[in-house]
């Protein structure tokens, strides 16, 4: 199974092709993606991405993961879910976020078995 390639980015809307719905924030990964809704885990922009908002998305067996901040990079990544990552053999990209759909989309059609978080405000 490959990872979707996201179709289009502006600035609270995401689509991925393939896929019908429109994101404001998503996750994807191999064969699949979904809204990423911040009050399943409590997110905020600080203190950001959480290990438990990656947990699905590395239960799908992703390689490498790739995380857009938001357009002005307001969402934070703390060191504790980068770590979280690494420990489970998973790269990660931290990104602004349309360079890190570039980057994910890129590695999508590699064939890298990739996975995203993606925040498409702030």
């Amino acid at each position: 199974m490959s990872s979707p390639e996201i179709a289009s980015l502006s600035w609270g809307q995401m689509k991925v092709k393939g896929c019908s719905t429109t994101y404001k924030d998503c996750k994807v990964w191999p064969g699949g993606s979904r809204t990423w809704d911040w009050r399943e885990t409590g997110t905020n922009h600080s203190p950001g991405v959480q290990p438990a908002d990656l947990e699905e998305v590395v239960k799908k067996g992703v390689k490498t993961v790739v995380i857009g901040r938001g357009m002005s990079e307001a969402l934070q990544v703390p060191a504790s879910t980068v770590d979280y990552l690494k420990k489970h053999g998973i790269d990660v990209l931290v990104l602004q976020t349309e360079k890190a759909v570039a980057e994910y989309n890129a590695l999508a059609a590699q064939g890298v078995k990739v996975g995203g978080l993606f925040h498409s405000t702030c």
